[in-house]
């Protein structure tokens, strides 16, 4: 009997609308705020309403939610009021949204209202909605989308956490900017609030020991902190990171993941002898990254990280239950990485 075909996702719909950046926002008739980052989401819908807000004090704003709605409501609140004054609706849950609601919105891409701008957000959690994201981004409406994927990978946030201070107009040392992101490595709004912290605390430049001064707790206990300490040969600076790190609630399975993914960037580069910049572009990866994992690899051998690599391995699979005792599998580890010596059992 032949089997039935597997089902694969609907395809995303081909867009011809503009696309901007949720850090340069601007209001149009639709703007379909798709992807799930919120706070990249947040700050382009809050970006707009201040833009619009700047043009004329007297905007009316409405909120609207996709999953809760009544009949009529967006027709209603985007209709030109006796004065005329511009209207904003933010509608958020769309990826929830209610057969109503759908209805209605996919009409009104055909009937948009003067003054009004109408914000829709979809998260991408579901393929509810699709038609009217399809419709929108087919051009009805004359509206623009602003997506806002997940920052998850350490580049992505260290470049969210450039962007942050180059919007700014201020700069901040490269260390220092490491160890920021080092601190705040699996929570994207607390590295935002801690960025914009310091852009709004300090007058100058932002260096190194501003950055430790601030947030030296959550530097101490980073994951990348461990990382860093074992693979620069520490072993006692490592085992104490690892320990307040412990102490401090860390998650032995992140801690292994900052370990492998270090290790990982450096087998990458080990070898490469052309410039940073071609090797980043050879390897898919940033020249900072490469500056990096080669100063990372200096005193490493092949054999050497070969075997950090198998004892990483070994950690995760044991910190992932295979093991009774993560602390001994991560201490192991360390160990082996900081030591550059086997391990046995």
């Amino acid at each position: 009997m032949t089997p039935a075909p597997r089902r694969s996702a609907p395809a995303k719909a081909k867009s011809v609308i503009p696309q901007v950046s949720w850090r340069t926002p601007q209001p149009a008739p639709i703007v379909l705020v798709s992807g799930p980052e919120e706070v990249c989401a947040e700050r382009a819908i809050a970006g707009i309403r201040a833009m619009l807000k700047s043009e004329d004090p007297s905007l009316e704003v409405t909120d609207i939610r996709a999953d809760d709605y009544a009949a009529g409501t967006l027709l209603a609140v985007t209709s030109p009021s006796l004065f005329g004054e511009p209207r904003l609706v933010r509608i958020s849950g769309v990826e929830r949204c209610s057969d109503t609601f759908l209805t209605e919105a996919v009409s009104y891409l055909s009937q948009t209202q003067e003054g009004a701008t109408v914000v829709l957000r979809h998260t991408g959690a579901s393929v509810r909605g699709k038609k009217l994201l399809d419709g929108i981004r087919a051009g009805q409406g004359s509206g623009i989308e602003i997506a806002c994927p997940a920052v998850k990978r350490d580049s992505d946030r260290f470049d969210f956490a450039v962007g942050e201070f180059k919007a700014a107009g201020k700069r901040i040392a490269p260390v220092a900017l490491r160890s920021l992101v080092s601190a705040f490595a699996d929570d994207l709004t607390e590295l935002a609030a801690a960025c914009q912290q310091l852009i709004a605390d300090v007058p100058g430049d932002i260096d190194e020991r501003i950055v430790e001064r601030y947030y030296g707790g959550r530097v101490e206990t980073s994951a990348f902190t461990v990382a860093d300490t074992a693979i620069a040969g520490q072993y006692g600076p490592a085992m104490l990171a690892l320990r307040h790190a412990l102490a401090s609630g860390a998650d032995p399975v992140p801690l292994v993941a900052a370990v492998a993914m270090k290790l990982r960037t450096m087998a990458r580069v080990a070898g490469t002898r052309e410039s940073s910049s071609a090797a980043a572009q050879r390897l898919g990866m940033k020249d900072w990254q490469v500056d990096r994992a080669r100063r990372d690899l200096v005193g490493w051998t092949g054999n050497t990280l070969g075997m950090a690599i198998h004892a990483t391995a070994r950690a995760d699979a044991e910190v992932k239950g295979a093991s009774r005792d993560a602390v001994f599998a991560l201490e192991r580890m360390i160990t082996v990485i900081a030591t550059r010596a086997p391990y046995g059992d």
